[in-house]
């Protein structure tokens, strides 16, 4: 029932949202050189690799160095991704991702390999279902560059407090995937980067 929801609903979303990527799209064009998505290898359901889809908001080769975005003014971020990455707008590509079956609406957010492979045998139990585009660890952890930005090793404090943490709330839902969660957390979602 999820993912006929995931398919309607992406699919919707990509036709009556398709004024606002353009937008995005000329607005990422205009601002700095380079393609207007952004695709990046994450790991997904069953620990297979994808391309997941976002509206770049970094000048390109940005992700050559760290790949943690630390601060609200992380100078590898574009004046147009300032705005993009605050109000979440550049995960708004990732329809593409849930409508071709890559992610759900809901779920644990993917990873990228290299913290991937820091998961312990418990940990990994998030690879066990499709990941989302939010879930109760995106909500709560929707500042995490700034929590970042704080730290004096912010890669050590990803892995080592922030990343269990997430893994703990992404089993939230992973334990209890009931269509009520489902809606929750999209509307939890909805209601904090609105507010």
């Amino acid at each position: 029932m999820k993912r006929f929801i995931d398919i309607v609903a992406s699919g919707l979303g990509l036709l009556v949202l398709s004024p606002v990527f353009l937008f995005l799209a000329v607005w990422i064009k205009l601002d700095s050189r380079g393609p207007v998505f952004y695709r990046q290898v994450r790991v997904g359901k069953n620990n297979k690799d994808f391309r997941i889809y976002k509206f770049r908001s970094m000048q390109v080769g940005a992700d050559k160095g760290s790949l943690i975005t630390i601060g609200g003014r992380d100078p590898r971020v574009t004046v147009s991704g300032y705005y993009i990455r605050k109000y979440k707008l550049d995960e708004l590509a990732q329809l593409i991702n849930v409508f071709n079956g890559d992610m759900s609406l809901v779920g644990p957010r993917p990873e990228v390999r290299r913290y991937v492979d820091f998961y312990d045998e418990e940990q990994k139990n998030v690879l066990a279902v499709r990941p989302g585009i939010t879930d109760y660890a995106s909500i709560e952890y929707m500042d995490e560059n700034v929590l970042l930005e704080r730290s004096d090793n912010p890669d050590k404090t990803y892995i080592e407090e922030i990343m269990p943490e997430k893994i703990r709330l992404n089993m939230r839902y992973i334990n209890n995937p009931t269509l009520i969660e489902y809606f929750k957390i999209i509307f939890l979602t909805i209601f904090k980067i609105v507010r």
